[in-house]
């Protein structure tokens, strides 16, 4: 489909009101993907400071990213006129998001409850890194990097032996936005069938679980611990892994025999001289491949590919089947993306404030 057949994301969200009171990136990821969907959004700050984004390290764009799109409100929730203000505010909102430390909106008179009783149709988010489920942890506050250590995220990142390693970026902040999204979606639909809003508790080690979904269903299945399976696929093939060429890195993806042999082909490998090191099989049907001598077929492999170039490599692999690619950075990613016409950038705002974002996510064709 051409280019040109992709059109902005649908409208669905047309006359809804979100009253948000978010800051940071998971509150304001989650309103941001309801504004990009045609809501509007109010943002309640405090006055003189507002959302700490606004003073970002990562410049003005920071914010714009995260908050195109909605109608910033300066508020002081410590004076009558400003609770009266958010409450008149709540009254007339479909949703409201609650961002804050549990307790704090509550302390306003902007909890749920209270909300709740001069508006019963609200769909109420609250965005938290515990929960609102155990009391002796909600008050607790979160970063990113803690909950990934909390939730065994950082124990999977690595090989064994290895100290905790964190993913590179914030994506528990990022996936508990894209869950509130979901959410609240949800809610919004169940309420125009019963007429009815609901109280959504949305939370970081919650979203961090679904991010390990599948680990998080095999742990609680068996009652075992994961092993750390460090650059490797989570096929268990020897051939599913990350090895140096002679000018950068290939991330290999060769999860079945006949992807194994169509990668020896490839790098002009005799048969005889692999397959005495994998696992012939049990002959029931297409496996994942297996080595009975897991180090010396990776020894084996590396010793060929390194004398590759990995760009090359990619493409011959890829033209024979063998799901391979470059190792490369997001930077250098990025711009490919845009200049193949693969990744159709969003511009947001103008000037300092000027970010440019790669969208939803997902596009729509009519």
């Amino acid at each position: 489909m051409s280019a040109a057949a992709w059109q902005a994301p649908p409208q669905a969200l047309r006359g809804v009101r979100v009253l948000d009171f978010s800051h940071v990136i998971a509150g304001p990821f989650a309103t941001f993907q309801l504004a990009r969907m045609g809501a509007e959004v109010i943002k309640v700050e405090r006055p003189g400071g507002g959302d700490v984004m606004r003073r970002s390290g990562s410049g003005a764009h920071a914010f714009t990213a995260l908050n195109a799109g909605k109608q910033a409100r300066a508020i002081d929730l410590a004076t009558p006129p400003g609770r009266a203000e958010a409450l008149d505010l709540a009254r007339q909102a479909d949703l409201m998001v609650d961002n804050y430390r549990p307790g704090v909106l509550e302390r306003h008179g902007l909890g749920y409850e209270q909300v709740k009783a001069i508006n019963p149709r609200i769909v109420y988010c609250a965005i938290s890194g515990y929960g609102r489920s155990d009391p002796a942890l909600a008050a607790r506050g979160a970063y990113d990097h803690v909950v990934q250590g909390l939730t065994g995220m950082a124990m999977l990142a690595g090989q064994e032996c290895d100290p905790p390693i964190k993913v590179g970026f914030p994506v528990i902040d990022a996936a508990t936005g894209l869950v509130g999204a979901l959410a609240m979606m949800a809610a919004l639909r169940e309420r125009d069938q019963t007429g009815h809003g609901s109280f959504l508790d949305v939370s970081m080690w919650a979203s961090a679980l679904q991010l390990m979904y599948p680990f998080a269903c095999d742990v609680l299945s068996t009652g075992q611990e994961i092993a750390r399976v460090g650059n490797k696929g989570f096929s268990g093939s020897p051939a599913a892994d990350m090895f140096a060429c002679r000018d950068g890195w290939l991330a290999l993806g060769a999860n079945t025999p006949q992807h194994i042999a169509a990668l020896m082909q490839v790098l002009g490998v005799d048969p005889q001289r692999y397959a005495p090191l994998l696992d012939s099989g049990s002959g029931k049907g297409p496996a994942f491949a297996r080595a009975r001598n897991p180090a010396a077929f990776r020894e084996l492999l590396a010793e060929q590919l390194a004398g590759h170039p990995a760009a090359e490599l990619e493409q011959r692999l890829n033209d024979a089947g063998v799901p391979a690619a470059r190792v490369r950075s997001l930077r250098e990613f990025t711009q490919q993306a845009v200049d193949t016409g693969l990744l159709q950038p969003l511009v947001l705002g103008a000037g300092e404030e000027r970010a440019v974002t790669p969208g939803l996510g997902w596009r729509v064709a009519r």
